[in-house]
């Protein structure tokens, strides 16, 4: 698995190359990523350079068992941090090949305020699932298996050592601390939001977009929430900032030559917690390039990191890496 991930050395160049793109956005009053962004909106499951993906409409019962995917891996990532159980059988069934889930345990919090951050968090993402599953009916696809465990060739140690928060046959261990769960929850969070917005143009029914803007909404307070702990346990562990960013970094290594991750970090004595283009706006994803950072992979793949089998449904191909 390792073998899939750019090196550290890589990693650094691509964060050279996407400051020297915000340098040019700023000159360019962000026309450029406006125009990126509108590629990138249009991409169904390739990259955002994928001309075909037109010609190939998906269903709005696709993008939302698309989303039902990433739900279940939030979910579940979420309530066994903060409770010790994992959603209930009832809320795993569907088409597809169902999977179970690998590791997972509840966090010992020394901070209350980060142990309450991860209930309500946990609390959004299970009825989330619920919600898709309710949308969807008998088209809802099962839980896919899923790794959130601590083993040091699984996805989150993987993470964490494309990032080089972890050396060669170390793990990370996400429910050690409060600073690794919330690091562990960075790695989700941003994904989650760039995946609505890329996704809710595809959707057709009023209804349905409706509702999927109203959880965007949620996983952007989410992200936002997470963003802004991390920075703030930063200013006594700069460490910490430094590991969220390099996390970044590593995100934007996988899905693609767009520039559509940044760190918590600012420039002079400001903080980057809403993370925008030159206008002050979100950024998109395709679901290929979500499944090439969910996969851990650069490449055009169906399956890998924290989807050992891949995913249920439709959009289930990463894209290639431009």
């Amino acid at each position: 698995m390792l073998g899939h991930f750019l090196t550290r050395e890589q990693v650094s160049e691509i964060a050279t190359r996407r400051a020297e793109r915000r340098a040019f956005f700023r000159k360019t009053s962000g026309f450029a990523v406006g125009v990126a962004g509108g590629g990138i909106l249009a991409a169904c499951g390739g990259g955002s350079g994928d001309s075909s993906a037109q010609a190939n409409p998906v269903s709005d019962a696709d993008v939302l068992n698309f989303a039902l995917n990433l739900e279940y891996l939030e979910a579940q990532f979420y309530a066994y941090a903060a409770t010790g159980s994992g959603l209930p059988a009832s809320q795993l069934t569907g088409t597809g090949t169902q999977g179970a889930v690998t590791g997972g345990r509840a966090v010992a919090f020394s901070d209350p305020v980060v142990r309450q951050y991860a209930k309500e968090i946990a609390q959004d993402e299970i009825a989330h699932v619920a919600f898709l599953r309710q949308a969807l009916g008998a088209s809802a696809v099962a839980q896919p298996a899923i790794d959130i465990g601590v083993d040091p060739n699984g996805a989150f140690s993987s993470a964490a050592r494309a990032a080089g928060l972890v050396g060669a046959g170390q793990s990370f261990d996400p429910y050690a601390s409060d600073e690794n769960f919330l690091l562990a929850a960075f790695i989700f969070e941003d994904v989650g939001v760039t995946a609505y917005k890329g996704a809710s143009p595809l959707i057709q029914n009023k209804t349905f977009l409706e509702a999927a803007a109203g959880i965007l909404a949620a996983e952007a307070y989410h992200a936002g929430l997470v963003r802004t702990a991390l920075y703030a346990k930063g200013v006594a562990a700069p460490s910490l900032r430094s590991a969220a960013d390099a996390i970044s970094d590593a995100r934007d290594s996988l899905d693609g030559s767009s520039d559509v991750d940044q760190g918590i970090s600012g420039s002079g004595d400001r903080s980057n917690i809403v993370p925008t283009d030159a206008n002050g706006i979100a950024f998109s994803r395709s679901p290929g390039d979500v499944l090439n950072i969910v996969y851990l992979n650069p490449g055009a793949v169906s399956r890998g990191g924290f989807y050992p089998a891949g995913v249920n449904g439709t959009l289930a191909l990463s894209s290639a890496l431009a």
